[in-house]
């Protein structure tokens, strides 16, 4: 097999549509929807795309970025798209409730989640979260997560103010609409505001 087409069925999504379907699929559009803007950690994806190897695989892949990050799995299961880039704990809960989804490739292997606040913040423990409002983009698993770490403090989830900021969460923190977000990615929102020189 040539070396090309061996790394993009072992790093690539589309592995899933090639199985005993090449055939049938090389004349079809693909909709891949993206869990965000485009970012570091897609970079596998946009590279085969920049790169041809969907297309020396007779796919094309139109790549989207979502208006909600928490639509792609479920527009996924609507059949408005074939394939999303998700969380593996988000599709847990998902399926858990009823989508009738599959995982079928890992993009990011470990998870880049983290609970975010300022430098020049007043939060150093769990504990003083109490009373602060948290900003979230993806709800249900950032939720249970958010949970476990207030218990580990003896906190509720009643104890702090959850606030949907979407996209947000850098810009949110910087303005001081919230006190921390969780969900934020440590090799994204950190370096964004290093890059920015914000604490």
């Amino acid at each position: 097999m040539h070396c090309k087409r061996r790394i993009f069925y072992v790093v690539f999504l589309a592995c899933f549509f090639l199985a005993g379907a090449t055939t049938a699929l090389a004349a079809e559009k693909i909709t891949l929807l993206l869990d965000w803007f485009v970012n570091p950690d897609h970079a596998p994806i946009i590279i085969a795309q920049e790169m041809g190897y969907f297309a020396d695989q007779g796919l094309e892949v139109e790549i989207k970025t979502p208006a909600n990050p928490n639509d792609p799995p479920k527009l996924v299961a609507a059949g408005k798209a074939d394939l999303a880039v998700s969380y593996q704990q988000q599709l847990h809960v998902q399926v858990d409730q009823g989508l009738p989804l599959v995982r079928v490739a890992t993009l990011v292997a470990t998870p880049l989640n983290t609970l975010l606040v300022r430098a020049d913040s007043d939060i150093r423990t769990i504990g003083d979260l109490k009373g602060k409002t948290i900003g979230y983009s993806v709800g249900g698993f950032e939720t249970v997560l958010l949970k476990v770490m207030l218990q580990q403090a003896g906190l509720k989830l009643s104890d702090v103010k959850l606030v949907n900021v979407n996209f947000s969460l850098t810009p949110s923190l910087l303005s001081k609409k919230v006190d921390a977000v969780i969900g934020a990615f440590r090799n994204f929102e950190l370096n964004q505001m290093a890059i920015e020189k914000h604490p």
